[in-house]
């Protein structure tokens, strides 16, 4: 398992600007930050996003290789298959601790029960908004919340109180059912932003606010949308207020605008911040893309951490920098387990054709090269696409 600040300060180069302006007070580094994944609940939720059984549990397994010390397996009471997932997820031995997903209904837990979940997160609604959705009064959600924790901690399982929309509750009202779940067994309480509604200077007041009414011993995770970008800085603030386990998913997928990213999180918190985390940000890049195979989906190619082409250079004022990483990148490729290189294009320079050529090892006389700039220009403009190595060696061949 992965434990500490993992990176080496040499490999980040983000030079003093975080220092000067302060930005990293405030930080409890004595705790180091877990990760709690939610990929394959939270995240499958995301329009069109189908996980197989088989897909869920490679998954699992990758992410307890990436250094996620709470994997949430899912939702039995779906289908047969997810099921199927959970019960081969919790067979594993991983790692990871396996944690189930419930809502406040005895018979949810009891499909975790059958199967030997050993630990649960329980979910009720707390805003009105939500409340009123269900049908639900505020007497209600905390009786139907009490009885299932109890039910739950009868049968031997340790809980995660999740009150869905808690940014949008009324504070008294939660004040008031914070207390219940933990007087009901409830070990851990999360804080959650349904609809990413919290902007981060509010995650970090609310995040204080529920640690003072839950007592310094009991663990308060974060839940974080990204409906206005600010996922990743939300998450952030939760950690400066006290949160010590950020939930969320590979590549932010989830409902509407997703989730928070945990692998951006993490980098973040370790690069700018200087604060401990749990993960191997390594592995980060091909789990990513197992988790789009399995998804059958795609994300953006210069998405932070996980985009393919992050540490790939076009421009030729770019490209005339390469070999000095440090001049045009904010950490070094290594960190996340990713390769630098060179591509050629309608934006290409000479250096481009110059490392690109000792790349290919091909012997180019320095009259050739501007020739054959020209031509991967022409080329690259006229077809709107990049030049393959295969069209560079010909290319190349022609203008000897």
């Amino acid at each position: 398992m992965v434990r500490g600040n993992s990176i080496p300060p040499e490999l980040i180069w983000t030079g003093d600007i975080n220092q000067q302006a302060k930005v990293q007070s405030g930080f409890d580094r004595t705790k180091t930050v877990r990760f709690y994944d939610t990929t394959l609940r939270d995240g499958e939720q995301a329009v069109g996003v189908v996980f197989s059984a088989d897909a869920k549990y490679e998954i699992a397994c990758r992410l307890a290789e990436l250094g996620v010390g709470r994997i949430e397996s899912g939702f039995p009471r779906v289908s047969e298959e997810d099921t199927e997932a959970v019960r081969r997820i919790l067979a594993a031995g991983l790692s990871s601790e396996i944690w189930g997903f419930s809502r406040a209904v005895k018979a949810d837990i009891d499909a975790h029960i059958e199967i030997g979940t050993t630990a649960v997160l329980i979910e009720i609604a707390t805003s009105a908004q939500k409340m009123k959705a269900y049908g639900f009064t505020r007497e209600k959600v905390i009786t139907r919340m009490t009885d299932a924790i109890r039910h739950a901690r009868d049968h031997g399982m340790r809980v995660n109180f999740f009150p869905v929309d808690c940014t949008r509750s009324d504070f008294d009202f939660l004040e008031q059912i914070y207390k219940a779940a933990i007087a009901a067994g409830a070990e851990d309480v999360s804080v959650v932003d349904t609809i990413g509604a919290c902007a981060p200077e509010a995650v970090e007041s609310l995040i204080r606010k529920v640690a003072s009414w839950v007592g310094p011993n009991v663990p308060i995770h974060w839940h974080g949308h990204n409906d206005f970008g600010l996922a990743t800085a939300a998450a952030i603030a939760a950690v400066r207020g006290g949160a010590t386990w950020i939930q969320g998913t590979i590549n932010g997928m989830g409902e509407r605008a997703g989730n928070a990213d945990i692998c951006e999180v993490a980098l973040a918190l370790q690069c700018l911040y200087n604060v401990p985390v749990e993960m191997d940000l390594t592995k980060a890049r091909q789990l990513s893309k197992l988790v789009c195979r399995k998804g059958n989906y795609q994300v953006d190619r210069w998405k932070p951490v996980v985009g393919e082409d992050l540490f790939i250079r076009e421009s030729g004022a770019v490209a005339a920098q390469f070999h000095i990483p440090n001049a045009i990148e904010p950490y070094a490729a290594e960190v996340v387990g990713a390769q630098r290189g060179i591509v050629l294009g309608k934006k290409s320079g000479l250096a481009n054709i110059e490392i690109k050529a000792k790349e290919l090892n091909l012997r180019l006389s320095p009259d050739r090269l501007p020739r054959l700039l020209a031509a991967v220009k022409e080329h690259a403009m006229r077809t709107h696409k990049l030049i393959s190595d295969q069209e560079f060696i010909e290319m190349a061949s022609r203008l000897q």
